[in-house]
Protein backbone atom coordinates (compact mmCIF):
# COMPACT_ATOMS: atom_id res chain seq x y z
CA UNK A 1 0.00 0.00 0.00
CA UNK A 2 1.33 3.40 -0.97
CA UNK A 3 1.23 5.79 1.99
CA UNK A 4 1.38 9.58 1.63
CA UNK A 5 4.98 10.71 1.73
CA UNK A 6 4.39 14.11 3.33
CA UNK A 7 1.45 13.97 5.76
CA UNK A 8 2.79 16.49 8.26
CA UNK A 9 2.14 19.67 6.23
CA UNK A 10 -1.49 18.60 5.75
CA UNK A 11 -1.92 17.92 9.48
CA UNK A 12 -0.27 21.23 10.28
CA UNK A 13 -2.63 23.12 7.97
CA UNK A 14 -5.62 21.50 9.65
CA UNK A 15 -4.50 21.84 13.27
CA UNK A 16 -2.90 25.29 13.20
CA UNK A 17 -6.20 27.26 12.92
CA UNK A 18 -7.68 25.16 15.74
CA UNK A 19 -4.70 25.73 18.01
CA UNK A 20 -4.63 29.43 17.16
CA UNK A 21 -8.28 29.68 18.20
CA UNK A 22 -7.77 27.81 21.48
CA UNK A 23 -4.35 29.31 22.26
CA UNK A 24 -4.02 32.47 20.17
CA UNK A 25 -0.45 33.53 19.38
CA UNK A 26 0.79 36.46 21.43
CA UNK A 27 3.55 39.00 21.04
CA UNK A 28 6.63 37.79 22.91
CA UNK A 29 7.26 41.32 24.18
CA UNK A 30 3.87 42.74 25.22
CA UNK A 31 1.62 39.63 25.11
CA UNK A 32 -0.81 41.29 22.67
CA UNK A 33 -2.84 38.72 20.69
CA UNK A 34 -1.53 38.32 17.15
CA UNK A 35 -3.37 37.50 13.95
CA UNK A 36 -0.55 35.18 12.86
CA UNK A 37 2.42 33.38 14.38
CA UNK A 38 4.78 36.31 13.75
CA UNK A 39 6.23 36.49 17.26
CA UNK A 40 6.09 40.29 17.59
CA UNK A 41 3.21 42.74 17.20
CA UNK A 42 3.50 45.75 14.90
CA UNK A 43 4.06 48.37 17.66
CA UNK A 44 6.83 46.30 19.27
CA UNK A 45 8.34 45.55 15.85
CA UNK A 46 8.73 49.27 15.24
CA UNK A 47 10.68 49.58 18.51
CA UNK A 48 13.27 46.98 17.46
CA UNK A 49 16.37 48.48 15.85
CA UNK A 50 17.59 46.21 13.07
CA UNK A 51 21.09 46.80 11.71
CA UNK A 52 19.93 47.43 8.16
CA UNK A 53 22.00 50.51 7.33
CA UNK A 54 25.65 50.92 6.32
CA UNK A 55 28.01 48.85 8.45
CA UNK A 56 31.74 48.25 8.82
CA UNK A 57 32.74 45.35 6.54
CA UNK A 58 34.79 43.76 9.32
CA UNK A 59 33.06 44.39 12.64
CA UNK A 60 29.49 44.95 11.46
CA UNK A 61 29.31 48.15 13.52
CA UNK A 62 26.86 50.69 12.10
CA UNK A 63 28.30 53.60 10.14
CA UNK A 64 26.75 57.08 10.26
CA UNK A 65 26.34 57.24 6.48
CA UNK A 66 27.06 55.33 3.30
CA UNK A 67 30.65 55.56 2.04
CA UNK A 68 32.62 53.95 -0.74
CA UNK A 69 33.01 50.17 -0.43
CA UNK A 70 36.77 50.48 0.13
CA UNK A 71 36.18 52.91 2.99
CA UNK A 72 33.62 50.80 4.87
CA UNK A 73 36.10 49.71 7.54
CA UNK A 74 36.45 51.56 10.82
CA UNK A 75 39.83 53.36 10.96
CA UNK A 76 41.04 51.68 14.16
CA UNK A 77 40.37 48.25 12.68
CA UNK A 78 42.67 49.05 9.77
CA UNK A 79 45.45 49.69 12.26
CA UNK A 80 44.70 46.72 14.50
CA UNK A 81 42.54 44.08 12.79
CA UNK A 82 40.72 41.61 15.05
CA UNK A 83 41.38 37.88 14.98
CA UNK A 84 37.95 37.20 13.45
CA UNK A 85 37.39 38.05 9.78
CA UNK A 86 33.80 39.38 9.79
CA UNK A 87 31.08 39.94 12.36
CA UNK A 88 27.38 40.62 11.91
CA UNK A 89 24.48 41.19 14.30
CA UNK A 90 20.76 41.36 13.67
CA UNK A 91 19.79 44.02 16.21
CA UNK A 92 21.07 46.93 18.27
CA UNK A 93 21.28 45.77 21.88
CA UNK A 94 18.89 48.11 23.66
CA UNK A 95 15.25 48.38 24.64
CA UNK A 96 13.13 45.51 23.38
CA UNK A 97 16.05 43.57 21.89
CA UNK A 98 17.92 43.64 25.19
CA UNK A 99 14.76 42.55 27.01
CA UNK A 100 14.34 39.54 24.69
CA UNK A 101 17.93 38.41 25.13
CA UNK A 102 17.89 38.85 28.91
CA UNK A 103 14.71 36.78 29.10
CA UNK A 104 16.29 34.04 26.99
CA UNK A 105 19.41 33.95 29.18
CA UNK A 106 18.22 34.61 32.70
CA UNK A 107 14.51 33.80 32.84
CA UNK A 108 14.75 30.30 31.41
CA UNK A 109 13.08 31.07 28.06
CA UNK A 110 15.37 29.37 25.52
CA UNK A 111 12.44 29.11 23.07
CA UNK A 112 13.02 32.79 22.29
CA UNK A 113 16.20 31.66 20.55
CA UNK A 114 14.10 30.42 17.61
CA UNK A 115 12.79 33.94 16.99
CA UNK A 116 16.21 35.56 17.40
CA UNK A 117 17.83 32.96 15.14
CA UNK A 118 15.31 33.80 12.42
CA UNK A 119 16.55 37.41 12.44
CA UNK A 120 20.19 36.33 12.64
CA UNK A 121 19.71 34.12 9.59
CA UNK A 122 18.69 37.15 7.55
CA UNK A 123 21.97 39.01 8.18
CA UNK A 124 24.19 35.93 8.27
CA UNK A 125 22.91 34.02 5.24
CA UNK A 126 26.20 34.28 3.36
CA UNK A 127 28.27 33.28 6.39
CA UNK A 128 26.13 30.22 6.98
CA UNK A 129 26.25 29.11 3.34
CA UNK A 130 30.05 29.31 3.33
CA UNK A 131 30.58 27.65 6.73
CA UNK A 132 32.15 24.24 7.24
CA UNK A 133 31.20 24.25 10.93
CA UNK A 134 29.05 26.31 13.27
CA UNK A 135 30.42 26.71 16.78
CA UNK A 136 28.53 28.32 19.67
CA UNK A 137 30.67 30.37 22.03
CA UNK A 138 31.10 27.97 24.97
CA UNK A 139 30.20 28.45 28.61
CA UNK A 140 32.40 27.16 31.41
CA UNK A 141 30.96 23.98 32.95
CA UNK A 142 30.38 25.80 36.22
CA UNK A 143 28.26 28.51 34.60
CA UNK A 144 26.49 25.96 32.39
CA UNK A 145 25.49 24.02 35.50
CA UNK A 146 23.93 27.10 37.13
CA UNK A 147 22.22 28.40 33.97
CA UNK A 148 21.25 24.90 32.69
CA UNK A 149 21.68 25.78 29.02
CA UNK A 150 24.08 27.65 26.75
CA UNK A 151 22.21 30.48 25.06
CA UNK A 152 24.75 30.53 22.21
CA UNK A 153 24.03 26.86 21.49
CA UNK A 154 20.27 27.51 21.50
CA UNK A 155 20.82 30.19 18.84
CA UNK A 156 23.26 28.09 16.81
CA UNK A 157 21.13 24.94 16.63
CA UNK A 158 18.31 26.26 14.37
CA UNK A 159 20.87 28.04 12.17
CA UNK A 160 22.82 24.82 11.70
CA UNK A 161 19.67 22.79 11.04
CA UNK A 162 18.34 25.26 8.48
CA UNK A 163 21.56 25.28 6.46
CA UNK A 164 22.59 21.66 6.95
CA UNK A 165 25.86 22.61 8.60
CA UNK A 166 27.28 20.62 11.52
CA UNK A 167 27.14 22.36 14.89
CA UNK A 168 30.09 21.32 16.98
CA UNK A 169 29.17 21.93 20.58
CA UNK A 170 32.34 20.70 22.27
CA UNK A 171 35.15 21.46 19.82
CA UNK A 172 35.80 24.84 21.42
CA UNK A 173 35.91 24.88 25.21
CA UNK A 174 36.22 27.49 27.93
CA UNK A 175 39.06 26.00 29.92
CA UNK A 176 38.94 28.32 32.92
CA UNK A 177 36.17 30.07 34.79
CA UNK A 178 36.14 33.83 34.19
CA UNK A 179 34.25 36.55 35.97
CA UNK A 180 31.29 37.97 34.09
CA UNK A 181 32.16 40.66 31.57
CA UNK A 182 29.35 43.01 32.63
CA UNK A 183 30.80 46.24 33.98
CA UNK A 184 34.38 45.56 32.88
CA UNK A 185 36.36 48.00 30.75
CA UNK A 186 37.65 46.91 27.36
CA UNK A 187 41.15 46.31 28.68
CA UNK A 188 39.77 44.36 31.64
CA UNK A 189 37.64 42.24 29.30
CA UNK A 190 40.72 41.29 27.29
CA UNK A 191 42.67 40.39 30.44
CA UNK A 192 39.73 38.44 31.81
CA UNK A 193 39.56 36.28 28.66
CA UNK A 194 43.27 35.80 28.02
CA UNK A 195 43.86 32.09 27.52
CA UNK A 196 40.27 31.25 28.44
CA UNK A 197 39.45 29.23 25.31
CA UNK A 198 41.03 26.16 23.79
CA UNK A 199 40.36 23.86 20.85
CA UNK A 200 40.26 20.14 21.55
CA UNK A 201 43.44 18.50 20.33
CA UNK A 202 41.61 15.63 18.62
CA UNK A 203 39.65 17.94 16.28
CA UNK A 204 42.48 20.14 15.06
CA UNK A 205 42.92 18.07 11.89
CA UNK A 206 39.25 18.59 10.97
CA UNK A 207 39.53 22.32 11.60
CA UNK A 208 42.68 22.87 9.59
CA UNK A 209 41.84 25.25 6.74
CA UNK A 210 38.14 25.34 7.73
CA UNK A 211 35.63 28.17 7.60
CA UNK A 212 33.95 28.52 11.00
CA UNK A 213 30.97 30.62 12.08
CA UNK A 214 30.96 31.54 15.77
CA UNK A 215 27.52 32.17 17.28
CA UNK A 216 26.77 34.18 20.41
CA UNK A 217 23.98 36.28 21.85
CA UNK A 218 25.58 39.74 22.18
CA UNK A 219 28.63 41.42 20.66
CA UNK A 220 29.73 44.06 23.18
CA UNK A 221 33.35 45.05 22.63
CA UNK A 222 34.19 41.94 20.64
CA UNK A 223 36.60 40.65 23.28
CA UNK A 224 34.90 37.25 23.64
CA UNK A 225 34.57 36.69 19.89
CA UNK A 226 38.16 37.79 19.39
CA UNK A 227 39.48 35.43 22.08
CA UNK A 228 37.58 32.51 20.52
CA UNK A 229 38.83 33.42 17.04
CA UNK A 230 42.44 33.53 18.26
CA UNK A 231 42.14 30.04 19.72
CA UNK A 232 40.58 28.73 16.50
CA UNK A 233 43.20 30.27 14.25
CA UNK A 234 46.00 28.90 16.40
CA UNK A 235 44.39 25.51 15.77
CA UNK A 236 44.59 26.02 12.00
CA UNK A 237 41.17 27.48 11.14
CA UNK A 238 41.46 29.61 7.99
CA UNK A 239 38.44 31.90 8.31
CA UNK A 240 36.31 32.89 11.31
CA UNK A 241 33.02 34.78 11.03
CA UNK A 242 30.86 35.79 13.98
CA UNK A 243 27.08 35.99 14.07
CA UNK A 244 25.22 37.41 17.07
CA UNK A 245 21.62 38.26 17.86
CA UNK A 246 22.53 41.82 18.84
CA UNK A 247 25.44 44.16 19.36
CA UNK A 248 26.09 47.04 21.68
CA UNK A 249 26.55 50.25 19.70
CA UNK A 250 29.10 52.55 21.28
CA UNK A 251 30.30 55.94 20.08
CA UNK A 252 33.91 55.21 20.91
CA UNK A 253 36.24 52.74 19.15
CA UNK A 254 35.93 49.08 19.99
CA UNK A 255 39.20 47.64 21.27
CA UNK A 256 40.55 44.15 20.69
Amino acid sequence: MNLPTKPLPVVRRVLTPVLDFLLPPRCVLCAEILAEQDGVCAPCWRKLKFLDGPICRISGAPLPFYVREEDMVLPWLRKRPPAYDRARAALVYDGEAAALIRRMKFRDEPALALLLAQWMRRVGERFLREADYILPVPLHARRLWTRRFNQAAELARPLADEHGRPMQLEWLARRRFTRQQIGLSRAARRRNLRGAFRVRADVRAALKGAHVVLVDDVFTTGATIDACARALKRAGVRHVDALTAARVVMPEPVSF
